[in-house]
């Protein structure tokens, strides 16, 4: 999905867990899932570019997952 594909501009959040990796970072809008049922996820370099849609529970899958190291560091 674009950025046009959302039905407003969403409040854009870091990730606290890669803001200290060189600018590799991902993004979210806490805002929008809550509203929406769905979690936007985009690159913080292509800012403009593709983002992802996930749904709740892969967002929280992913993100334990990221917290219990189960992703490597590659």
């Amino acid at each position: 999905m674009t950025h046009a594909d959302l039905p407003e501009t969403p409040d854009w959040t870091s990730s606290t867990y890669s803001q200290s990796n060189g600018g590799e970072c991902i993004e979210w809008a806490p805002k929008h899932a809550a509203a929406h049922g769905v979690v936007p996820v985009r690159d913080s370099k292509d800012p403009r570019g593709p983002h992802l849609s996930v749904s709740p529970v892969g967002w929280a899958g992913f993100v334990a997952a990221v917290k219990n190291g189960d992703l490597g560091t590659a």
